[in-house]
């Protein structure tokens, strides 16, 4: 089904403390987050009408601005709000929202110590991230030749726009090889994620593995999944995962605002199950996220 281009959609969108035409909410094309990547940003769920763990978002949110050593002009609590806001100004009852925060045009350089800093919230209706088919019967992962770069060349723990850009790349590599996403590697070449999703991985024995979240973002979906398996009594195994042991692995499975609980079915040669375990922290996870909605 054909979608409309975000730049042609209606309603408003939260733009610098007003509420404009979303067709207005525009930037100059000589702005210091387009062209140097100084741009935060967060993924939301709305749930029936409410979104999932706002407060750690936005949190997350602020935090990766100062890592950024962008400032920013309103409080968590305004932010916050402006959210909610936006929300019941669009009537979205099961959509996503972008806060999105970057830097003006009053500078064209490397340095931006003069620059406005601009925050927007958008949002909208929206259903799965990946094809709801492929949901059940699980995707299929290629491994990219792009690595997430090490820790100390990057601010790895922030959601910033210039460390999607290998994403992307390693995404569209994916998707011409017949693939749906890309595994990614850190630069040990280890095990580290998805191109916007954390990563598990089930043993035959009913324990849960992933990686330890050293260079690359630790999910607010993914500690949830932790949160849920230990509530279930399952073994939650953070350590470092090679290529090598994928073999060892029955079952495998994505987990992001977006992603929400994603099976995965086979990463190059190595195929895993759609495992119980697997949907049952799918409907869990459900759960959690409709209840948390309706409190």
């Amino acid at each position: 089904m054909e979608t409309i281009p975000y730049d042609k959609r209606s309603g408003k969108i939260w733009f610098n403390n007003d509420l404009v035409n979303w067709s207005d909410a525009k930037i100059h094309v000589l702005n210091h987050g387009l062209h140097y990547a100084s741009c935060v940003f967060e993924g939301e769920r709305v749930y029936d009408g409410e979104i999932f763990k706002l407060e750690e978002h936005t949190d997350r949110l602020f935090y990766s601005a100062k890592r950024m050593g962008i400032t920013v002009p309103y409080s968590t609590h305004q932010i916050n709000e402006a959210c909610k806001k936006i929300i019941n100004v669009q009537k979205v009852r099961n959509g996503y929202v972008r806060p999105v925060i970057w830097r003006g045009s009053e500078m064209m350089a490397i340095s931006a110590q003069k620059n406005k800093t601009n925050v927007a919230i958008a949002t909208w209706e929206w259903g799965s991230y990946f094809d709801p088919k492929l949901k059940l019967e699980g995707i299929k992962l290629n491994i990219s030749s792009w690595r997430r770069p090490s820790p100390n060349s990057i601010p790895w723990d922030t959601k910033a726009a210039g460390l999607y850009m290998i994403c992307t790349l390693s995404k569209h590599e994916a998707e011409k090889q017949g693939y749906t996403d890309s595994l990614m590697l850190d630069h040990e070449g280890n095990i580290a994620e998805a191109t916007g999703a954390n990563i598990f991985f089930k043993t035959p024995s009913g324990e849960l593995h992933t990686p330890i979240p050293d260079s690359f973002l630790d999910g607010i979906t993914r500690r949830s999944i932790i949160t849920i398996a230990k509530s279930k009594g399952i073994k939650v195994n953070e350590r470092k995962i090679t290529t090598d042991e994928l073999k060892n692995f029955e079952g495998c499975f994505l987990t992001g605002t977006a992603a929400e609980v994603t099976p995965v079915a086979q990463i190059n040669e190595s195929k895993f199950k759609v495992c119980k375990l697997i949907t049952d922290l799918s409907k869990s996870y459900q759960s959690l996220v409709r209840k948390d909605s309706a409190a």
